[in-house]
Protein backbone atom coordinates (compact mmCIF):
# COMPACT_ATOMS: atom_id res chain seq x y z
CA UNK A 1 0.00 0.00 0.00
CA UNK A 2 0.82 3.88 -0.43
CA UNK A 3 0.21 7.11 0.27
CA UNK A 4 -1.06 9.79 -1.24
CA UNK A 5 2.39 11.28 -2.14
CA UNK A 6 3.33 7.52 -3.06
CA UNK A 7 1.37 7.11 -5.38
CA UNK A 8 1.33 10.39 -7.26
CA UNK A 9 5.07 9.62 -7.87
CA UNK A 10 4.00 6.13 -9.29
CA UNK A 11 1.14 7.69 -11.59
CA UNK A 12 4.00 10.02 -12.79
CA UNK A 13 6.28 7.53 -13.62
CA UNK A 14 3.35 6.09 -15.79
CA UNK A 15 2.87 8.14 -17.41
CA UNK A 16 6.34 8.95 -18.55
CA UNK A 17 5.89 5.92 -21.36
CA UNK A 18 3.76 6.69 -24.07
CA UNK A 19 1.32 9.65 -22.98
CA UNK A 20 1.17 12.88 -25.05
CA UNK A 21 -0.43 14.48 -22.25
CA UNK A 22 -3.67 16.40 -21.73
CA UNK A 23 -5.12 17.84 -25.46
CA UNK A 24 -5.96 20.79 -23.75
CA UNK A 25 -4.56 23.11 -21.38
CA UNK A 26 -7.47 22.60 -19.16
CA UNK A 27 -6.56 19.48 -17.94
CA UNK A 28 -3.66 18.22 -15.98
CA UNK A 29 -0.94 16.28 -17.10
CA UNK A 30 -0.64 14.24 -13.91
CA UNK A 31 -3.41 14.48 -11.44
CA UNK A 32 -2.51 16.39 -7.87
CA UNK A 33 -3.47 15.54 -4.40
CA UNK A 34 -6.52 17.55 -4.42
CA UNK A 35 -7.80 15.62 -7.68
CA UNK A 36 -7.44 12.01 -6.68
CA UNK A 37 -9.40 12.74 -3.52
CA UNK A 38 -12.08 14.58 -6.07
CA UNK A 39 -12.13 11.65 -7.96
CA UNK A 40 -12.48 9.07 -4.99
CA UNK A 41 -15.55 11.39 -3.73
CA UNK A 42 -16.85 11.10 -7.06
CA UNK A 43 -16.79 7.70 -7.51
CA UNK A 44 -14.18 7.45 -10.35
CA UNK A 45 -11.07 6.30 -8.57
CA UNK A 46 -12.16 3.82 -5.70
CA UNK A 47 -11.97 5.11 -1.93
CA UNK A 48 -8.78 4.79 -0.28
CA UNK A 49 -8.15 1.24 0.67
CA UNK A 50 -7.39 1.52 4.41
CA UNK A 51 -6.34 4.44 6.99
CA UNK A 52 -3.28 4.18 8.70
CA UNK A 53 -4.00 7.14 11.17
CA UNK A 54 -5.61 9.93 9.41
CA UNK A 55 -3.10 8.76 6.30
CA UNK A 56 -4.79 7.30 3.56
CA UNK A 57 -3.46 3.56 1.95
CA UNK A 58 -4.02 3.32 -1.73
CA UNK A 59 -2.89 0.14 -3.80
CA UNK A 60 -2.00 -1.50 -7.54
CA UNK A 61 -5.94 -0.96 -8.75
CA UNK A 62 -5.67 2.67 -7.56
CA UNK A 63 -2.40 3.25 -9.66
CA UNK A 64 -4.16 1.47 -12.88
CA UNK A 65 -7.40 4.01 -12.49
CA UNK A 66 -5.89 7.00 -12.26
CA UNK A 67 -3.65 6.28 -15.13
CA UNK A 68 -5.95 5.33 -17.42
CA UNK A 69 -8.41 8.12 -16.56
CA UNK A 70 -5.52 10.39 -17.70
CA UNK A 71 -4.73 8.05 -20.90
CA UNK A 72 -8.25 8.71 -21.50
CA UNK A 73 -8.38 12.28 -21.26
CA UNK A 74 -5.24 12.73 -22.98
CA UNK A 75 -7.64 11.35 -26.33
CA UNK A 76 -9.73 14.05 -25.50
CA UNK A 77 -12.87 12.03 -23.80
CA UNK A 78 -14.52 14.09 -20.51
CA UNK A 79 -14.32 12.90 -17.52
CA UNK A 80 -18.39 11.88 -17.57
CA UNK A 81 -17.35 9.27 -20.31
CA UNK A 82 -14.52 7.95 -18.84
CA UNK A 83 -16.60 7.57 -15.54
CA UNK A 84 -19.28 5.51 -17.53
CA UNK A 85 -16.74 3.50 -19.52
CA UNK A 86 -14.40 2.50 -16.33
CA UNK A 87 -17.34 1.97 -14.09
CA UNK A 88 -17.17 -1.63 -12.89
CA UNK A 89 -13.80 -2.08 -14.72
CA UNK A 90 -12.01 -4.98 -13.69
CA UNK A 91 -7.80 -4.99 -12.86
CA UNK A 92 -7.29 -6.54 -16.04
CA UNK A 93 -9.32 -4.10 -18.24
CA UNK A 94 -7.97 -1.00 -16.49
CA UNK A 95 -4.49 -2.54 -16.79
CA UNK A 96 -5.01 -2.91 -20.58
CA UNK A 97 -6.06 1.09 -20.84
CA UNK A 98 -3.20 2.14 -18.47
CA UNK A 99 -0.38 0.53 -19.45
CA UNK A 100 1.31 0.89 -16.50
CA UNK A 101 5.21 -0.78 -16.26
CA UNK A 102 5.01 -3.99 -13.84
CA UNK A 103 8.04 -2.59 -11.73
CA UNK A 104 5.46 0.19 -10.69
CA UNK A 105 2.73 -1.96 -9.73
CA UNK A 106 4.82 -3.91 -7.17
CA UNK A 107 3.76 -2.98 -3.82
CA UNK A 108 7.35 -2.81 -2.00
CA UNK A 109 7.61 -3.33 1.48
CA UNK A 110 6.72 -0.43 3.78
CA UNK A 111 8.47 0.27 6.79
CA UNK A 112 6.26 -0.85 9.61
CA UNK A 113 4.31 2.00 11.95
CA UNK A 114 5.77 3.10 15.34
CA UNK A 115 3.09 2.14 17.41
CA UNK A 116 2.23 4.08 20.21
CA UNK A 117 1.26 3.27 23.40
CA UNK A 118 -2.13 2.77 24.55
CA UNK A 119 -1.93 4.97 27.62
CA UNK A 120 -5.30 4.60 28.36
CA UNK A 121 -5.57 1.12 28.37
CA UNK A 122 -3.09 0.85 31.39
CA UNK A 123 -3.44 1.20 35.03
CA UNK A 124 -3.07 3.78 36.38
CA UNK A 125 -0.47 3.76 39.01
CA UNK A 126 -1.05 4.15 42.38
CA UNK A 127 -0.47 7.17 44.23
CA UNK A 128 2.71 6.67 46.33
CA UNK A 129 1.95 6.63 49.94
CA UNK A 130 3.06 10.08 51.92
CA UNK A 131 2.35 11.36 54.96
CA UNK A 132 -0.05 13.91 55.53
CA UNK A 133 1.53 16.96 57.47
CA UNK A 134 0.84 17.25 61.23
CA UNK A 135 -1.76 19.47 61.73
CA UNK A 136 -0.90 22.22 64.05
CA UNK A 137 -3.42 23.65 66.57
CA UNK A 138 -4.26 27.24 65.14
CA UNK A 139 -5.53 30.30 66.78
CA UNK A 140 -6.94 33.46 65.90
CA UNK A 141 -5.64 36.79 66.99
CA UNK A 142 -8.67 39.66 66.33
CA UNK A 143 -7.07 42.61 64.78
CA UNK A 144 -10.10 45.11 64.59
CA UNK A 145 -12.31 45.74 61.72
CA UNK A 146 -13.17 42.48 61.15
CA UNK A 147 -9.62 41.29 60.57
CA UNK A 148 -7.87 37.86 61.85
CA UNK A 149 -4.33 36.50 61.96
CA UNK A 150 -4.05 33.14 62.12
CA UNK A 151 -0.83 31.74 63.85
CA UNK A 152 -0.06 28.25 65.11
CA UNK A 153 0.43 27.53 68.88
CA UNK A 154 -1.30 29.90 71.56
CA UNK A 155 0.33 33.55 71.72
CA UNK A 156 1.09 34.86 75.32
CA UNK A 157 -1.04 38.53 76.68
CA UNK A 158 2.37 40.01 75.60
CA UNK A 159 2.78 38.44 71.90
CA UNK A 160 -1.07 39.75 71.17
CA UNK A 161 0.12 43.52 71.85
CA UNK A 162 3.17 42.90 69.90
CA UNK A 163 1.14 41.39 67.02
CA UNK A 164 -1.13 43.79 66.93
CA UNK A 165 1.60 47.02 66.48
CA UNK A 166 3.25 44.81 63.74
CA UNK A 167 -0.23 44.92 61.54
CA UNK A 168 -1.24 48.46 61.99
CA UNK A 169 0.10 49.16 58.72
CA UNK A 170 -1.68 46.36 57.63
CA UNK A 171 -5.09 47.76 59.15
CA UNK A 172 -4.24 51.19 58.14
CA UNK A 173 -4.37 49.38 54.04
CA UNK A 174 -7.03 47.29 54.40
CA UNK A 175 -9.19 50.27 55.98
CA UNK A 176 -8.11 52.73 52.99
CA UNK A 177 -9.47 50.19 50.55
CA UNK A 178 -12.58 49.58 52.63
CA UNK A 179 -11.96 45.67 53.13
CA UNK A 180 -12.68 46.11 56.71
CA UNK A 181 -15.79 46.03 58.41
CA UNK A 182 -16.79 49.48 59.50
CA UNK A 183 -18.48 48.62 62.95
CA UNK A 184 -15.85 46.42 64.17
CA UNK A 185 -13.11 49.16 63.71
CA UNK A 186 -11.93 50.50 66.99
Amino acid sequence: MWTLDELLERVSAALTAEYSGAPNGRVRDVPDRRAVRWYATTGLVDRPSAMSGRTALYERRHLLQLVAVKRLQSEGRALAEIQAELAGATDKKLAAIAKVPGRLLESGERPPEAVRPRFWAEPVAAPAKTRPPEAAPLNGVALGGGAVVLVPGTPAAADLADIAAAAQPLLDLLAARGLLNEREQS
